[in-house]
């Protein structure tokens, strides 16, 4: 591959992506409105991917784009459908444009975050979001579809789970994904020959996990950390009643 786009590459997952994808192309370009400084192997264009005509110089060039952008917690309706829907549409629309063939979507659990903790789920089980972020999240995942089977782009959607360097409470020991997990995950999309359309439970290998992981081993992805192994340390917090967890589900919670 000649040059890989990583929108939000100034975010938490973004740092350990550059890490993980060092390597995977010629060139890293490296996109956020925060400043960056890049690398060897890395080029840094500063601006707002919910402009299209900026997403079009983003993508222009690119083989492939791993989207990362956008507000990563909840905050009003109106912010989260600037920057995530209408930023994830801009992104695909220039990947389009531009000839960018293959988008890693970074999606998220809190998709289904209304199934109840415990629960075995795969991607097939329905969309239960549990904020405007999951909403906006279950949207970006309806424009990958669209954008895969109306205009041909190869399209993963990845539910992230709980992307730390480990876990750090109760829940985050089913939720749990390491950073070499992650760089394996999205290696995994990005080299797949047969991507097409995918949606894929960014988690680890954990003994107490909730998500069916086949639809990843399916593109090659092989897990090889266990939150398990950090479960004497983690903080005894209650897992609450339903995946999302108990910052996001609780009723009393206002968005």
């Amino acid at each position: 591959m000649q040059r890989l786009a990583i929108t939000g590459a100034a975010g938490t997952v973004g740092g350990m992506l550059r890490r993980s994808l060092a390597g995977v192309a010629k060139e890293l370009r490296l996109i956020d409105l925060r400043p960056l400084e890049p690398g060897t192997g890395e080029e840094f264009l500063r601006g707002d991917v919910t402009d299209l005509g900026f997403a079009r110089r983003a993508m222009a060039g690119c083989d492939a784009c791993v989207h990362l952008a956008g507000i990563p917690v909840e905050a009003p309706f109106p912010d989260i459908l600037q920057a995530n829907i209408a930023g994830t549409w801009a992104v695909l629309e220039a990947a389009r444009r531009e000839g960018c063939h293959r988008v890693v979507f970074a999606s998220s659990n809190h998709v289904t975050g209304f199934h109840p903790a415990g629960e075995r789920i795969g991607p097939g089980a329905p969309p239960r979001p549990d904020t405007f972020y999951g909403v906006s999240k279950a949207a970006g995942e309806a424009l990958g579809s669209l954008y895969h089977d109306k205009f041909g782009l190869s399209v993963a959607c990845l539910r992230i789970g709980t992307a730390l360097e480990r876990p750090q409470n109760r829940r985050h020991l089913s939720t749990w994904i390491s950073p070499g997990d992650l760089g394996r995950l999205v290696r995994a999309c990005l080299s797949a020959p047969d991507l097409g359309f995918a949606v894929v439970y960014g988690v680890s290998r954990n003994t107490r996990g909730w998500w069916d992981l086949e639809s990843g081993r399916r593109l090659g992805y092989q897990p090889e950390d266990d939150a398990e192994a950090y479960a004497a340390e983690v903080v005894d917090l209650p897992v609450g009643d339903f995946q999302g967890g108990i910052e996001f589900t609780d009723p009393g919670t206002t968005p």
